[in-house]
């Protein structure tokens, strides 16, 4: 009988893509399993998000994790030492009642996170089972067999590209791929076309936070027309075989009810911002489209949601910062029909598990993100085929810590063989 009661757990500082301090926690079971994981930092955040504990003060621009760390390796090893890392629920109830707050606080959502990812990743050590197997049998994922659809940064806008252009992320996905490798394939020829497209123009700026070329556009919409000839010339059919997702990101420059587009020096109410959505996707093959209105802004995301929510995946983000709550307020209102799921926006896995729940009750899509703050950790792969959630979104097609998870996910396809789905064009809201 294997022992996984909880023997030890350690946290280190470790140091995400941006140079900035972050959690890693190590889990050890009585039976020498051992687990660990890192917990990424957002750019992009939204206000409801659960608190990222930082230290403050003069040392790494007040963004060190001492605090955090000392949570980690005090009390929270203290509260667990004994306890079942194979109960994930009952191991992730302790550290939400260990915090006491509704929104980390106290002890940090990095630092919960770090331990719950962690003792996940302990526990499938003990079974001898990949995690991404663990997680669906044991948080009822089902199978694990699916494959999801990568969405992949292209262009880095917004706070990911020192505002460059307004818009965040500039995506494709495959929905003409039959495999996650073949999407893969495809998305490498587009995001070299596009570099290529680049240089022509100009002068080339390098890449942004998560990998993705720096913008050099006069307007938003230059980089739309740019990704639809990076699309051609790299010889694909724009929407059937290589379309189009955008993550607006809406508050980062939205506030009641007003958007200021600093690129092109204008403002729009909510109904401007919508209109010029809606022609956007007249225009070009875009599938899915992520924030289109700001997280104070329910009313003009249900109105988007009902004007374009047969033709295009709205996806929440900021909106719904991975809480099963917000899901369901925003379904009642009609608003989206996709949730972006961000462990650490939660800081368990159990309640991000619960945000996803939720969603599928409402008849939510699905995608699980990366940050742009990120680490070589793999987790959120094994979650999105673990639970089944048809989307994955880590970043561009470049820098080591997107392509580790690309790349893992290439190798579960592998260890499947021919059990492995791909989710394709289905896992998209709107064409269910």
């Amino acid at each position: 009988m294997k022992d996984t009661r909880i023997r030890q757990v350690l946290a280190r500082r470790v140091w995400d893509s941006r140079g900035r301090p972050t959690v890693e926690a190590e889990v050890t079971l009585g039976d020498g399993a051992l687990g660990r994981a890192i917990v990424p930092a957002g750019a992009s955040t939204g206000t409801r998000e659960a608190l990222e504990l930082r230290d403050g003060g003069s040392a790494f621009g007040g963004l060190d994790v001492q605090r955090a760390l000392a949570h980690v390796q005090g009390e929270i090893a203290a509260a667990l030492a004994g306890c079942d890392a194979a109960d994930q629920a009952a191991l992730d109830r302790c550290l939400i009642a260990l915090d006491g707050t509704p929104d980390k606080t106290r002890l940090g959502a990095n630092a919960t996170l770090a331990v719950s990812l962690a003792a996940a990743h302990a526990a499938a050590a003990s079974a001898g089972l990949p995690l991404y197997r663990w997680l669906g049998s044991t948080l009822g994922g089902g199978p694990a067999t699916l494959l999801p659809m990568p969405q992949i940064q292209i262009f880095g806008g917004g706070a990911h590209a020192g505002r460059r252009v307004d818009i965040q992320d500039f995506m494709v996905v495959c929905p003409g791929a039959t495999s996650f490798a073949q999407a893969l394939e495809w998305t490498a020829e587009v995001y070299r076309c596009a570099g290529l497209g680049m240089r022509r123009r100009g002068p080339l700026h390098g890449v942004a936070d998560e990998g993705g070329w720096w913008p050099d556009f006069d307007t938003n919409e230059q980089a739309l027309q740019a990704l639809v000839a990076a699309i051609e010339e790299a010889g694909f059919a724009p929407g059937a075989q290589v379309a189009i997702a955008l993550d607006v990101a809406a508050s980062e420059f939205g506030r009641d009810g007003r958007y200021r587009l600093g690129l092109e020096g204008r403002e729009l109410d909510a109904d401007g911002l919508i209109e010029l959505l809606l022609r956007w996707i007249e225009r070009y093959p875009i599938v899915s489209i992520e924030d289109p209105l700001a997280e104070d802004d329910l009313d003009g995301f249900a109105r988007f949601t009902r004007a374009a929510g047969r033709r295009v995946q709205v996806v929440g983000d900021d909106l719904l910062v991975s809480q099963a709550a917000r899901v369901q307020e925003a379904a009642a209102a009609g608003a989206a029909n996709c949730v972006l799921l961000k462990p650490n926006q939660r800081g368990t896995l159990t309640e991000t598990l619960d945000a996803w729940r939720a969603a599928q009750a409402a008849g939510y899509a699905g995608i699980v993100s990366a940050r742009s703050g990120e680490t070589e950790d793999t987790s959120i792969v094994h979650l999105a085929i673990g639970w089944g959630v048809g989307q994955l979104k880590v970043g561009a097609f470049a820098r080591g810590e997107r392509m580790a998870k690309w790349n893992e996910a290439l190798r579960i396809e592998q260890r499947l063989g021919a059990a492995a789905r791909f989710a394709g064009a289905a896992a998209f809201g709107h064409s269910r």
